[in-house]
């Protein structure tokens, strides 16, 4: 008898065994089909933008969000994140992202929503806001920048679907840019002042090149920048150091040093004008071959 009754048991846990099995298969498959992007590859939406959907983002101070604005790594490249976007102007290739990534988490934890009048850039702070305009056929919107990209090396912003369709770059998929950074606010409101003048006084980025104002003999302390300088590289090969602050006096237009310390020749930049020409001058930077250049105080 207890034989029998032992082999239903088994009988029985075996069935259950085989349900459980049956289970967790399909629970597995349902996880693997709602991973966080259920597409493969981007997609366009199935309607057009609506008349409300395409008003430019409303500009205004806001105080920088908690997440994605620490200087972080994608691939093994790192970014730096700019302490500032006042002053900020760039010139390259816009793309956008739609349905993938649409519902989604953006880089400062809001929701990605493609309607919206948003956009991913590499290195400015979140969010910012910026003008972008078509160089090709002078149309322009206002964006708020929320979320990191695009990690494609020869980009310089991503571009909600609305924002892309305004711009009218949908047919193409890219365009050529101009974006800048809209940061005069008045401090009571923290409203924009002057809509429609952007404040753009400090330099434009043009890839791969930077075009700058001269330094004005002792402007850096009237601006009250606290790093002044930007260290390149250090190293211990003397005719290296001389060959690189060359190379950079003549690309940037800017004063170079190389000082030496204990061995090592550390080449310089600087002093520098103003917050937004510094931080425009490490984004190049770090973009043509010098990942590790920092802002320093001092010589």
């Amino acid at each position: 008898m207890n034989v029998i009754i032992d082999m239903k048991l088994i009988k029985v846990s075996n069935q259950h065994i085989k349900l459980l099995y049956v289970i967790l298969l399909l629970s597995f498959l349902s996880a693997c089909s709602s991973g966080r992007y259920q597409q493969k590859h981007d997609s366009t939406p199935t309607r057009l933008p609506s008349q409300a959907e395409l008003k430019d983002a409303i500009a205004r101070a806001e105080p920088y969000s908690r997440g994605g604005n620490k200087d972080y790594q994608v691939f093994g490249k790192p970014y730096k994140v700019l302490a500032s976007a006042h002053g900020f102007e760039q010139t390259g290739i816009a793309s956008w992202y739609g349905n993938k990534f649409h519902g989604h988490l953006t880089s400062n934890g809001e929701i990605y929503d493609m309607y919206a009048m948003s956009a991913a850039h590499k290195n400015l702070p979140l969010p910012s806001y910026l003008k972008v305009t078509n160089t090709a056929n002078n149309k322009s919107v206002i964006v708020r920048v929320n979320d990191r990209g695009p990690f494609h090396q020869s980009r310089i912003i991503d571009l909600s679907y609305s924002a892309a369709y305004k711009l009218d770059l949908l047919k193409t998929g890219t365009a050529e840019v101009k974006i800048s950074a809209i940061t005069n606010f008045d401090k009571k409101t923290g409203k924009i002042v002057e809509p429609t003048t952007i404040q753009t006084t400090s330099l434009v980025v043009v890839s791969p090149a930077v075009k700058e104002k001269p330094v004005i003999a002792n402007q850096q302390n009237q601006m009250g920048i606290a790093t002044p300088y930007i260290q390149v590289l250090a190293t211990s090969k003397k005719e290296l150091a001389i060959n690189t602050a060359n190379k950079l006096k003549i690309q940037y237009k800017q004063t170079t040093s190389y000082p030496e310390h204990q061995g090592l020749y550390r080449i310089q930049i600087g002093p520098i004008s103003d917050l937004a020409t510094l931080n425009a001058l490490l984004l190049a930077l770090k973009q043509n071959g010098y990942p590790n250049a920092y802002p320093k105080s001092a010589p």
